[in-house]
């Protein structure tokens, strides 16, 4: 049996191709963490805008379950980048859709 197919994600930003890196060393010399653009839509609902994860499903058009999945791996990547001082790069997903 195949896995069900991802559900469309609704994602605001233009992230894509950007990064978050510390100030003075070059992007190349860094571990890159990938993060896509719906683990930092999820961040920016529930972390900045204090959605709670049921209402950021309703903005994000997914199950409160799978922004709780989404912001676990976004918070592990930023504590990742943070602690180690590697640069988050953002990037498009496949299954996502612009506001």
């Amino acid at each position: 049996m195949s896995p069900r197919p991802k559900k469309k994600r609704i994602c605001g930003g233009r992230f894509c191709g950007k990064a978050f890196k510390p100030t003075g060393i070059s992007l190349v010399e860094l571990k890159q963490i990938p993060m896509q653009r719906d683990e930092l839509e999820a961040l920016r609902l529930c972390d900045y805008k204090g959605l709670i994860q049921e209402e950021a499903g309703v903005c994000m058009g997914v199950s409160r379950g799978t922004v709780q999945r989404i912001l676990t791996s976004a918070r592990r990547k930023v504590a990742e980048a943070l602690s180690t001082g590697g640069a988050l790069v953002f990037e498009e997903s496949p299954w996502e859709e612009s506001e």
